[in-house]
């Protein structure tokens, strides 16, 4: 009831926060535009990648699949689940295998963008503490959260609802801690970089936004899409208002506040959602029907333009440089060989690792080729290698380098939050260099197989293309690296420079509007130019101290006078083929498989885990699975001779089933499939037919591009429908409950930044 006269408050706070960011939205997509077609038309390409890029690197794909224990809040009990990780990296969670396999709905789909992966109830008790001042359980009283085992693993979220998850074993905590970690890595890049205007115009939106409100400096809730970040900056300034307004009225135990707190916290994020994703794509829509003519206005007047924004940038540059160039000298210089070194040390590491990684792994088949002969190992072994850069466990010896990146004493100097952003920017360049590695090593593998002779030339080639790949691995990490720590330098001491700045120059910048002629006004923008003068000040010494540290050679970059010539002319031409299917192709069986059943019958890219361990250890047997249903709520079914068992529930029940747990078959990765992307249906589950059914993300990150049904201004009484399990429940009592958008992160468009 609380929550329900605050939806008109809500709502207003939404609306006024979204106003005024689309405002800035406008302004950003008339300046990203211009420079989309200005770098179209002038070119300024750095130097050419010598590796090739995979166009879609794990279409039909799993990424693992395995059993672990859920915690079902709605009746506090822990439910063994069946879950999947397909190639958009949702986490999608059925009731048990067999409900996969019958192509059953699934109970949960998360996206993880914006969770943080906990593996101790102390730590999450901790944040759970934080979150609402002054409610702390009493020693010796019941947490929130009781695990059935030692080895949990939660994901915590600022605003949306939270998951619970278990496991037996440190060492299975381990692998999906890790298969988490690169969920919530991929989710959080959700903002696709193949969009040369809406994306800059959105994050230098964001950026200017936050700024307006003396906000400078990293921001760590820049996660998801574009509707997520935008509910982020919503929530942002909403819930400390909240917390203030509801806190004190909430009644019970400690325990029970903080339950409340979350669930209430996880219910206005969705009706945020909802509104930001109505308001977002209304301002979208508008921009991008006045697209055309202000393209045609930029192509027709492009000199002029540019001449007056040069203009206007010199009367700038004389008022601010001496300033930025005075405050350069005596705040930022003197650290940035300091940030330098600690941004270098770790990444290189990182980038060492993957290299090794990629050397071993293909050293290894190379030995394993010659002892066991042929091409029908070479065919198995290829189908592993080829997703090695999306083995979340290989990898993570690499991801986990970055874990040492610390920026003590600077940090709080440059106002840096966290440096989490810089960890994952430096892990997705990883995953990208070993899948660019992985690539050009089959494609030109592929290349050589018609004219070997016998197993002896295939070891031979092997070694020779390794190596070839490597130095271009070489070349390219370096490249990528300098231009990771550019940014990152750029990403830390900007906003600090702006914020020592504003009170002498941003007052100042109203009167040189007048510089800009109106029908360039949409193109050029005073606040911009003004970033780009301050940022000038500062990048001959941030471009010297990433060229002087090239020179060391200490972390094994390359001068920016080497260049690399396209040794491999025709190398490029070969990456645009047909993508290697190394299975179908040598697989030598007569006949194709149908596409249908390849698309259902999805390959799994984390075999390993499952086949080291030859059976889960959490597998319970068929007469603890098969006991009586549980006390859940549940949607209505039909009667069905072939129902699915129920799970055990309840901490002491559970361990009773892991006592009796069985010598099982393991699962069978081969047998993976990968969810289908469907239109979004506004049918119940239970009527969705096998062939149009929708998976549901979980309302804590919702995806755009489905339709999601819009609340009433009055928060009318519905079905009650939780969306989180995929079970329909009974409206208890005629209550009302906020509206929950039913989304996919299956969807073609979706939250991540490909699939």
């Amino acid at each position: 009831p609380c929550l329900t006269r605050l939806c008109s408050p809500i709502a207003e706070k939404t609306g006024k926060v979204l106003g005024e960011f689309c405002r800035c939205y406008k302004e950003q997509y008339g300046v990203a535009l211009f420079n989309s077609v200005r770098y179209e038309i002038e070119g300024n390409g750095g130097p050419q990648a010598q590796l090739l890029h995979r166009k879609v690197p794990l279409e039909d794909h799993v990424i693992y699949s395995g059993n672990l224990f859920q915690y079902i809040e709605e009746n506090k009990k822990w439910r063994n689940r069946f879950c999947v990780v397909p190639h958009n990296y949702g986490l999608v969670l059925y009731e048990n295998k067999l409900a996969y396999e019958r192509d059953l709905p699934p109970r949960v789909l998360v996206n993880s963008a914006g969770y943080k992966i906990l593996t101790s109830v102390d730590q999450y008790l901790e944040l759970v503490n934080s979150s609402l001042p002054g409610v702390t359980p009493k020693s010796g009283h019941s947490p929130i959260l009781k695990c059935p085992t030692d080895f949990p693993l939660i994901l915590w979220h600022p605003y949306a609802r939270h998951y619970y998850f278990c496991v037996m074993t440190g060492k299975e905590q381990e692998k999906w801690r890790a298969v988490f970690q690169d969920c919530v890595r991929h989710c959080n890049n959700g903002i696709s970089e193949d969009s040369k205007v809406e994306a800059p115009a959105f994050t230098d939106a964001v950026r200017m936004y936050r700024q307006s409100k003396e906000q400078y400096g990293t921001w760590d809730m820049l996660c998801g899409n574009e509707i997520q970040v935008l509910s982020n900056l919503v929530m942002e300034e909403l819930l400390p208002e909240l917390r203030t307004t509801i806190g004190p009225r909430l009644k019970g135990k400690a325990q029970e506040r903080q339950r409340t707190w979350i669930q209430i916290s996880d219910a206005v994020y969705r009706m945020v959602y909802e509104q930001t994703k109505a308001q977002y794509d209304a301002a979208m829509a508008k921009c991008e029907q006045e697209r055309p003519q202000m393209e045609s206005t930029i192509r027709t007047d492009m000199d002029q333009i540019i001449t007056s924004k040069e203009h206007l940038a010199s009367k700038i540059r004389a008022f601010v440089l001496p300033k930025a160039e005075v405050c350069v000298r005596n705040h930022v210089q003197p650290y940035i060989s300091s940030i330098l070194e600690a941004l270098m040390t770790p990444t290189s590491q990182g980038f060492a690792e993957v290299r090794e990684v990629f050397f071993k792994e293909v050293t290894d088949m190379n030995m394993n080729i010659v002892n066991e002969g042929g091409l029908e190992k070479l065919v198995e072994y290829m189908e592993k290698l080829s997703h090695l850069a999306f083995h979340p466990v290989k990898m993570q010896s690499c991801y986990e380098k970055m874990d040492q990146l610390k920026l003590e004493g600077l940090q709080q100097r440059f106002d840096v939050s966290s440096t989490s952003v810089f960890k994952q920017r430096a892990q997705i360049h990883m995953r990208q260099q070993m899948d660019d590695a992985v690539y050009t090593f089959e494609t030109l593998l592929h290349q050589e197989l018609g004219k070997l002779q016998g197993k002896d030339d295939l070891c031979k080639s092997i070694q020779r293309i390794l190596e070839r790949v490597l130095k271009k691995y070489d070349y390219d990490s370096s490249t990528v690296r300098k231009k990771f720590f550019r940014e990152a330098l750029l990403q830390i001491t900007i906003p600090f420079l702006l914020k020592k700045l504003a009170p002498t120059c941003k007052g100042e910048l109203a009167k040189f509007q007048e510089l800009i002629f109106e029908d360039f006004a949409s193109f050029i923008l005073v606040e911009n130019t003004y970033e780009e003068v301050v940022l000038q000040s500062v990048m001959k010494d941030i471009m010297q101290a990433v060229k002087e540290a090239a020179v060391q050679r200490k972390h094994n970059l390359y001068r920016d006078s080497m260049v690399m010539h396209n040794s491999d002319p025709n190398l490029h031409l070969l990456g645009e083929g047909i993508p290697i299917d190394w299975g179908e192709e040598y697989s030598g069986q007569p006949e194709a498989e149908p596409a249908a059943d390849k698309r259902r019958r999805a390959k799994q890219v984390v075999s390993v885990i499952q086949d080291d361990e030859g059976v889960l250890p959490y597998k319970v047997d068929t007469e603890a699975l098969l006991q009586p249903g549980s006390p859940e709520l549940r949607e209505p079914e039909e009667p069905d001779p072939g129902v699915l068992p129920s799970s055990p529930d309840g901490v002491e029940e559970i361990r009773e089933a892991l006592v009796k747990e069985s010598l099982g078959d393991a699962d069978d990765p081969s047998g993976a499939r990968m969810p289908q992307a469907v239109p979004a249906s506004p049918l119940p589950r239970a009527d969705v037919p096998a062939e149009a059914r929708v998976l549901h993300a979980a309302p804590a990150s919702p995806t755009p591009g489905t339709e999601t049904p819009s609340p009433s201004a009055g928060m009318a009484c519905h079905q009650s429908s939780d969306k989180e399990t995929g079970e329909e429940v009974a409206p208890p009592g005629g209550e009302c409950s906020p509206p929950q958008p039913a989304d996919t992160t299956e969807s073609g468009e979706g939250v991540q930044t490909e699939f």
